[in-house]
């Protein structure tokens, strides 16, 4: 009940299944985002895919891990090579690796994509992260981010024959082969980076930051999101003259 001015007293009008819809999803806003609203997104035509915390493969890891799933990742390539209302492909990586397989799986995607791609390293492409990063057509890197290089470890049981570690030794050169053909770095430079002795506690590799990774050419540049959205619209652009080239001729 309240009062008005007149002192009649009347009902609170109920609110409509629109206005309770619209307060649920201010709350449910609230409850993950912590704030009341997020701006509208208009219909683009470059589609952006987070790989973030770690790719989680053929095993399924624990449930307090932040992982991303390979097979929710190729699914989208798909739908992205597919749509064509989609022209152009944001990669934004923030992850300490993976499964070797499924991060070079869903390396193999971003590389045979027909479409324009940029791939975004913030805050770390650790791992196998490293061959995504390097997969796009241009690569960047922010100026703070990093990027360990290290050889292919296994967890759990190792069966200790020579047939295991030839497995292992051609698993790491499928990685090294692959950077080094989506890169400017040397197979040397690479495997120097890989096998130094040091740099990590207990362990065997190098942690490259930023313009470092520009400079053994493992990145083509240092730049943040905008640096990004700017280069894929004009790849975007330039494979819009291509085609328009082809089909003159």
């Amino acid at each position: 009940m309240w009062q008005t001015q007149n002192g009649f007293t009347s009902e609170q009008p109920e609110p409509t299944p629109d206005d309770k819809k619209k307060m649920q999803g201010v709350v449910d806003t609230i409850q993950q985002l912590g704030q009341t609203s997020v701006p509208a997104q208009a219909e683009s035509n470059i589609f952006c895919m987070t790989i973030i915390g770690q790719v989680e493969g053929h095993l399924v890891l624990p449930p307090q891990n932040k992982t991303t799933k390979y097979e929710h990742l190729i699914p989208q390539l798909v739908a992205a090579e597919q749509n064509q209302k989609i022209e152009g492909v944001l990669i934004v990586l923030n992850t300490v690796g993976g499964d070797v397989e499924a991060g070079l799986a869903i390396a193999e995607m971003i590389s045979s994509l027909s479409k324009p791609t940029v791939t975004l390293v913030l805050g770390g492409g650790h791992s196998i992260g490293v061959p995504i990063a390097v997969a796009g057509n241009l690569s960047l890197i922010a100026e703070t981010a990093t990027m360990t290089i290290h050889p292919i470890r296994l967890n759990g049981l190792v069966i200790g024959v020579p047939q295991t570690f030839e497995y292992l030794d051609k698993m790491q050169e499928r990685v090294v082969r692959f950077v080094t053909s989506h890169s400017n770095v040397t197979e040397q430079i690479f495997k120097e980076l890989m096998f130094k002795t040091g740099e990590l506690t207990r362990d065997i590799g190098t942690t490259v930051i930023g313009s470092d990774a520009v400079k053994h050419g493992l990145i083509d540049r240092v730049g943040g999101l905008g640096d990004a959205i700017k280069e894929l619209n004009r790849l975007i652009e330039e494979n819009k003259l291509r085609k328009q080239e082809v089909s003159y001729v």
